[in-house]
């Protein structure tokens, strides 16, 4: 990946300051990695398209608050809108459903391993299918190297059987894949929209709202079983995770270029294996672990990061 911003500057009322970058990018890790928390415990009481449902109506009405406060310019553009549609299903509705749906099957902090694989994601996505960038051999290779760890994690010299786990865990898979190509169709489709980063967000995620919004006869109109931690969870994932956290992270690829900014990915599932095990006493046994630390340092090599540490300083 090159460091080369997924969406445009301009627009932007300001900018924000190293140090701030630096705390919105902690932040949106911390915030992403607790949403594995908070989905398992919203499904105690709810059904998987329920709690996507939540999460994308809750965002779309935290950042429409901000848009509207902040008086935001929103683009007039069909194209873009088109774009924006297409992001919020692959960023968001895609995704949420597959997470939600296989955190029934799979433990939290397990999920928030897989979700690491989300720049390996990109990496394929921006060089087989969107053509924006070619790797290096060594970038190759570090994508073999994190499939290699995902098949670590998987440990299928423990027997593979097409139970609700292994299905859950490709799932997921499925869902960072999403991600990947999200972040691949911003540097290609949607790099110059002429608005912030906060009204870019609220827009692809307002676009998810429509749609679920649409499916809500289809998909939400089951039997509920709320109770304080469930609402709790689900104004938490809503409000901060897919609201708030996203701006962050728009701020994070703006300053940083998408390659810094997707290290993102080594917080997020060390919080969330935290939070499962002292939380909610899930195990975690020696190959999720190792397993995670090979994706990472495949992480490395298709960023080609290593190379740039051991030689020139970067500018």
């Amino acid at each position: 990946m090159t460091s080369t911003s997924t969406t445009a500057t301009a627009g932007a009322t300001s900018t924000p300051s190293s140090t701030w970058i630096t705390v919105q990018f902690v932040l949106a890790g911390i915030v992403w990695g607790s949403s594995f928390l908070f989905m398992k415990v919203a499904l105690t009481g709810i059904s998987p398209a329920q709690v996507a449902w939540t999460r994308i109506l809750l965002g779309t009405l935290t950042l429409g608050i901000l848009v509207l406060a902040r008086r935001e310019h929103l683009s007039r553009s069909l194209r873009v809108w088109g774009h924006l549609l297409v992001l919020g299903m692959t960023f968001c509705v895609i995704p949420f459903l597959l997470f939600s749906w296989a955190q029934q099957h799979v433990s939290s902090g397990v999920a928030s391993i897989f979700n690491a694989t989300t720049p390996i994601m990109t990496a394929i996505m921006a060089w087989l299918v969107f053509r924006v960038e070619r790797l290096k051999a060594m970038q190759v290779v570090g994508i073999g190297v994190g499939i290699l760890g995902v098949i670590v994690i998987i440990a299928p010299w423990q027997g593979l059987s097409w139970d609700g786990s292994l299905v859950a865990e490709l799932a997921i898979l499925g869902a960072t894949a999403s991600y990947g190509f999200s972040f691949a169709y911003m540097r290609r489709f949607a790099s110059n929209t002429g608005m912030s980063a906060l009204a870019f967000t609220f827009g692809y995620i307002a676009m998810a709202g429509a749609v679920m919004a649409v499916l809500t006869p289809f998909l939400v109109l089951t039997p509920v079983k709320l109770d304080v931690p469930i609402i709790v969870s689900l104004v938490l994932l809503g409000c901060l995770g897919t609201g708030i956290a996203y701006v962050w992270n728009q701020n994070t690829v703006r300053a940083w270029g998408p390659t810094r900014a997707s290290t993102v990915t080594y917080i997020t599932p060390v919080v969330g294996v935290i939070l499962g095990v002292v939380i909610l006493g899930e195990t975690v046994t020696w190959n999720e672990p190792v397993g995670a630390l090979v994706v990472f340092l495949g992480i490395l090599l298709a960023q080609d990061r290593l190379r740039r540490r051991s030689g020139a300083p970067r500018k």
